[in-house]
Formats: C-alpha cells, structure tokens, sequence
C-alpha cells in the first residue's frame, strides 16, 4: 500500500512540475514575442526617420537649383541632418535616453525643412516645378509614416507592459529579467510640436 501512495505522490509532484514548467514556458515565450516586437516597431520608426533623412539632399537640391542666396538655410538643414543621422545610428536600442536625444534631433530637422519651405514660399517659380511638388507629396507621406510609426511602438510598448506587469505572467517577467519599458510620451508643448508643413 506504501508504495502505491508514494508512486501517486510523485506522480502528483511530476505533473504539478510538468504544469509549472509549461506555465513558466507559455509566458515567457510570449513575453519573449512581446519584446521582439517592440524591438520591430523601435526599428520601423528609425526606418521612418531615415526615409525624412533621405529626402533632405533631394530637396536641398531643388530649392538650391532654383534660388542663389538662402545658403545659410540650406546649410542648416544639412547641419541638422547630419546630426539626427548621428542619432539614429546610435539608438540601436528603444531607451528613454534614445528618446530624447532622437526626438530632439528630429524636431532640429522638421524645423529646418520648415524653414526651407517657407523659402520655397517667396519663389512661385520655384513651388510649382514637378521636382518640388513630387518632393512635397514624398515629405508629407514621411511625416505620416513617422507618426504612424510612433503609434504603432508605443502600442506595442503598451501590450509588453501589460504583459510584464500582469499576474501571474509578472512571476516569470520578474524571475527571467523582463521589465516594464517607456515608450514616447508627450512633453509640454508637444501639441505643437514640429511637423513638415507645406
């Protein structure tokens, strides 16, 4: 009889383990999926940003074909492409540093697009060349990605969040090393915050 009681009782204690292990695989399978593809959605919106940095010596060429003296404009908007493509390169990683630092160097950028535009403003000649408009079509269709983009890592960022912060996926979340991430977050002023306008 003692030993039918002690073959059921390890029985009871393989299965629980078996239970445990499928439990602690599940979650930490989904989790693994989760942060995956935040680390997709990071690596589309740098794909966005690159795009906007692509198009940037396109349309330095175009306004520089078609006016002689707003050098100092031009210059800047090269300085500032520069400078994100710096950035971008750097943010292998979706930190709240990389962040900062990207979205700072991004603004530098859609603003001196801005600028560049209002330039293109005092030559009618200049706005109405197939060159510009189908630059223009391609800029506004970036700044859409980009903000598509956006939306689409903090959802993601958002779903791996819920996942690492849930009971009872938080055991295995904790016990594996998977912690809660930031995505982007509005800052004061963020409403008006610089967008391409044409």
């Amino acid at each position: 009889m003692a030993t039918n009681a002690s073959k059921r009782t390890g029985l009871i204690l393989v299965i629980l383990l078996l239970i445990v292990a499928a439990f602690f695989a599940v979650n930490y399978n989904s989790l693994v999926k989760k942060e995956e593809q935040v680390k997709l959605k990071w690596n589309d919106l740098q794909s966005a940003y690159q795009r906007r940095g692509d198009l940037v010596p396109n349309l330095v060429s175009v306004v520089k074909a078609g006016t002689d003296y707003e050098k100092q404009t031009l210059r800047q908007l090269a300085e500032a492409r520069a400078k994100a493509a710096q950035v971008t390169v750097g943010a292998v990683e979706p930190t709240p540093g990389n962040f900062a630092n990207q979205e700072k160097a991004q603004a530098e950028v859609a603003n001196s697009v801005n600028r560049i535009i209002a330039v293109v403003e005092n030559y009618p000649d200049l706005k109405g060349t197939k060159n510009f408009l189908y630059l223009q079509s391609q800029l506004e269709g970036t700044e859409r990605r980009i903000k598509v983009a956006r939306n689409d890592f903090n959802a993601s960022v958002a779903d791996y969040n819920q996942k690492v912060r849930s009971f009872p996926s938080s055991i295995v979340a904790k016990l594996a090393g998977y912690h809660v991430k930031e995505g982007f977050s509005a800052e004061a002023g963020a409403d008006q915050s610089p967008e391409i306008k044409f």
